[in-house]
């Protein structure tokens, strides 16, 4: 069972791109907020590939033995919310996130940036890069 949110946050962003989710950003909310550790933040290019992913991040963590705490906008797949309580997952169509701009409202967190072509093995966990 996954225990810690780093790689917890590693296997949603995993799931994700499995599903081909762009413009991933990961969000290290520790010192910002007091209720998670981290925020994706990813987009699809329709309501039915957004479902995708949700369902990808939801099987990835049910095989580590993580249940969400809930989970809501599944069904319209415009924005679906998925909350793992030490990491908090944004799955939007694109417009929706543009509209919403979580990145530019949470703009004090450190950005976890992922390299592309970066090896996730087993353990799920990559090389990162962080700014901010």
């Amino acid at each position: 069972m996954v225990t810690d949110s780093r790689t917890k946050s590693l296997l949603c962003v995993k799931a994700a791109i499995e599903k081909k989710a762009f413009d991933l950003v990961l969000l290290e909310m520790k010192r910002i907020t007091f209720f998670t550790d981290y925020f994706l933040i990813c987009s699809g290019k329709s309501d039915r590939q957004v479902q995708a992913i949700a369902q990808a991040i939801e099987e990835e963590l049910e095989k580590e033995g993580v249940r969400p705490l809930g989970q809501e906008g599944k069904i319209e797949g415009r924005w679906i919310l998925m909350d793992y309580e030490d990491v908090v997952v944004h799955i939007f169509l694109d417009p929706v996130r543009a509209f919403y701009d979580l990145e530019g409202l949470w703009i004090d967190a450190p950005r976890i940036e992922l390299e592309k072509g970066e090896s996730f093995g087993e353990s799920g966990l990559g090389t990162e890069k962080r700014f901010g």
